[in-house]
């Protein structure tokens, strides 16, 4: 990477106050080309290859608090592409491929860990439908397999396949080149490239208000003063549609918060990542990350919420009762902003001048890339991106949905309702 290692203890035995800072602290501009509201790892993304991908760098990157202090820190860093419908596979599964090369693309080691993702079935009619999930991966050129019980078994030794509650583990599939990534690694990495290439990140500014002439929105207000600019994306996950109805119009969305929490570290305990209704995984610390469903009710709170939080624990003893030992150290909440059909808006929005990236729900982090790039180029162009075509905003009016809501372990349509 960057740094030597004679850099590396300098800067030990010195305490690390001498690290220049990642990126610029930079005073506004009166204008710009493109001002992205949020930033989160989308956000990021998107201005770094609109600087890259297509030349454009007159760009603000505009974040209410700091770098990654939404969701991009607020989830469980689980990266995978064994969707069910062709177009999510084919999205998710590009994104896969960009975080394959991106610790190198971007010159930081996001800590990638691709140690597979495991999905269990607890009945003989889910193994079916794991079965057909697995050849529709396979046809869309994707690598996936059904597990055993036998495999299960060498693979997570600790896994109870039976409970005393009845419950029983009849199989599952595995996606061997899914995992983890270090989750503020991917918001430092982006805002450190997009900076390299003239983008301006402003922390600390909240959003007002939008400047509107005639129909379409030509700037932003904020506490330091108007901004001008020709586009607008929002990048704001949980609070796009408190964003959207200052600008008049509503969008498809409920937003619902995502509980996670994690155990006191120990030694190697799981080796693969652990997906479902419930997932879990070992962080390279040692913790055991861990969450499962939304809440069963619409929310903006970030925080957590005892009902889901019983129903996590419960369920991993379940699973591994000699994790009952553990204790757990801390627990928090995302704001999941969810469509009906579980897939993302990367779409113009009602107003011109304003583009959205949002519905990202609980799979936001593994996005990241593709989303950026697929932003990037609605932002650039004013068209989709071949891979994002199917996520535009009229399909919730023509009814072209793409159901996935089984691939996140959820069903939000009663939320929706």
């Amino acid at each position: 990477m960057r740094h030597s290692f004679a850099q590396l203890v300098r800067q030990a035995l010195t305490g690390h106050r001498n690290w220049p800072p990642f990126w610029r602290e930079a005073a506004p501009r009166s204008s710009y080309d493109v001002i992205i509201i949020g930033g989160g790892g989308h956000g990021l993304a998107a201005a770094y290859y609109l600087a890259r991908n297509h030349g454009i760098r007159n760009v603000a990157v505009i974040e209410k608090g700091w770098i990654g202090g939404g969701n991009t820190g607020r989830n469980t860093t689980i990266i995978r592409s064994n969707y069910l419908a062709p177009p999510s596979i084919r999205f998710y599964d590009y994104s896969l491929r960009l975080y394959e090369g991106l610790s190198r693309e971007l010159d930081y080691n996001l800590v990638l860990s691709q140690r597979g993702v495991v999905t269990l079935a607890f009945s003989r009619h889910q193994l079916r439908l794991m079965g057909r999930r697995v050849n529709a991966l396979r046809h869309a050129g994707v690598a996936a397999e059904i597990l055993s019980l036998a495999e299960i078994r060498r693979l997570l030794p600790r896994l109870s396949v039976r409970s005393g509650a009845g419950r029983q583990v009849f199989g599952g599939f595995i996606q061997r080149r899914a995992g983890v990534a270090r989750h503020d690694a991917v918001a430092w990495a982006y805002a450190r490239a997009a900076d390299g290439l003239g983008v301006h990140i402003l922390q600390n500014c909240e959003v007002l208000g939008f400047r509107i002439q005639g129909s379409a929105v030509v700037g932003i207000e904020t506490q330091h003063g108007p901004i001008a600019c020709s586009r607008v994306g929002l990048a704001v996950a949980g609070s796009t549609s408190l964003v959207a109805a200052r600008l008049g119009f509503r969008l498809p969305l409920v937003s619902m918060a995502l509980q996670a929490m994690v155990s006191e570290p120990v030694k190697p305990v799981l080796d693969v990542v652990l997906d479902g209704p419930f997932y879990v995984s070992q962080s390279d610390r040692g913790e055991l990350v861990m969450g499962g469903a939304t809440d069963p009710f619409p929310s903006y709170a970030q925080r957590s919420g005892i009902q889901r939080v019983e129903d996590n624990f419960s369920a991993l003893i379940d699973l591994f009762p000699s994790f009952s030992r553990l204790r757990f150290l801390r627990q928090w909440a995302g704001v999941a902003d969810i469509t009906p059909d579980s897939n993302p808006i990367i779409a113009p929005s009602p107003v011109p001048g304003v583009n959205l990236s949002c519905g990202w729900g609980t799979w936001g982090f593994k996005a990241i890339p593709a989303g950026g790039t697929a932003f990037a180029h609605l932002l650039a162009t004013g068209t989709s991106h071949p891979l994002a075509e199917p996520f535009s905003l009229d399909r919730f009016r023509s009814g072209a949905l793409i159901d996935e809501g089984a691939s996140a372990g959820m069903d939000t349509r009663e939320a929706l309702l």
